[in-house]
């Protein structure tokens, strides 16, 4: 049994939801403090790949990177090297497809986080980077980390848009979703259960592993606020 598509999914998934992540993040933290028309547009352009089907999404990137699309006619002109038909070509494919859903969950995150605590830093004198990453991010990390864990989960399962600009091709580009299709069409259905077994098991271990972590951060603050009440009870 070849384990290249369980590599090459793991890679793939793990360097886009690096990606998303960020980019998520970035997105949301910004669009979330636009004002309402603004951010409303900003929604239809930013939420359009999770409406769309896959192999749209998959079509209009294929002609923009594509050997004879602007960008993709361009890196091979300059640099030398094509951007679909790789291994790499699904990092594009995933990270449009799962951005999304990061984005969703982080801003919806960000908008039900109270502002008093920034104002409060803020008279302090503390950086607005330092309030970011050591007040709003640690306040947020359970919208957060339910974005990542739905943009792994999204990118390893990804298919539509991926074989658009990647293709099949054994122990280059092949994934696991890539994989069970090709064995599918070939009738090799005994083989294509036992890469269905691998992905719902990752699937399965990914998601117990983010509740878990989710339950221990809402202990850890709900010991957190038990502990500030019993000391204010004892000042009072």
């Amino acid at each position: 049994m070849d384990f290249f598509p369980l590599y090459n999914s793991l890679r793939v998934a793990g360097i886009s939801t690096c990606v998303t992540f960020f980019t998520g993040i970035l997105a949301a933290h910004y669009i979330a403090k636009a004002p309402r028309s603004v951010k409303g547009a900003c929604d239809c352009v930013l939420t359009l790949p999770m409406v769309l089907p896959p192999t749209v999404v998959g079509f209009f990137l294929l002609k923009a990177i594509g050997p004879l699309g602007p960008v993709g006619s361009y890196v091979l002109g300059v640099f030398g090297f094509k951007m679909t038909m790789t291994w790499y070509s699904a990092i594009f494919a995933t990270t449009i497809v799962t951005f999304p859903l990061m984005y969703r969950t982080a801003r919806g995150a960000f908008e039900s986080f109270d502002m008093s605590l920034v104002y409060s830093g803020q008279t302090l004198g503390l950086s607005n980077t330092y309030l970011f990453w050591r007040v709003i991010m640690p306040c947020c990390r359970g919208g957060i980390l339910a974005g990542t864990v739905l943009a792994f989960a999204r990118a390893l399962g990804e298919y539509g848009a991926t074989t658009m600009v990647t293709g099949y091709i054994p122990g280059r580009t092949a994934t696991i979703s890539t994989t069970v299709y090709q064995l599918w069409r070939e009738g090799n259905d005994s083989l294509a259960y036992k890469w269905v077994g691998i992905n719902l098991a990752i699937s399965f271990v990914v998601l117990v592993s983010a509740n878990m972590l989710e339950d221990k951060y809402k202990r850890a603050a709900g010991k957190g606020r038990g502990e500030y009440s019993d000391v204010n009870l004892r000042e009072n």
